[in-house]
């Protein structure tokens, strides 16, 4: 029923494969477009819109670890298991 079809990147201009496998997953979902970037152009635009992460230490365990809000001094910052630990014994 789907063929491979072989589309250029709208950002790079690098050809690409929509498989017949990516198209029945997009039949799937209800997804009416193909799309319009390679698969490398969209994980770096999916990576650029993502929130910016900031450095910190784990107030519980010690750990670095990267939080997705700037860390006040003086207020405790978690890593993500201890942060979920906390969460379970409320």
């Amino acid at each position: 029923m789907y063929e491979d079809q072989t589309l250029a990147c709208e950002d790079c201009g690098k050809e690409f494969i929509f498989s017949a496998g990516e198209q029945e997953f997009y039949a799937q979902k209800g997804l009416v477009n193909v799309p319009k970037r390679c698969p490398d152009c969209r994980k770096a635009r999916r990576q650029k819109s993502r929130k910016k992460m900031y450095d910190a230490i784990c107030s519980q365990c010690g750990v670095e670890t990267k939080v997705p809000f700037k860390p006040t001094e003086g207020k405790e910052v978690y890593c993500r298991e201890c942060y979920q630990k906390r969460l379970e014994q409320s």
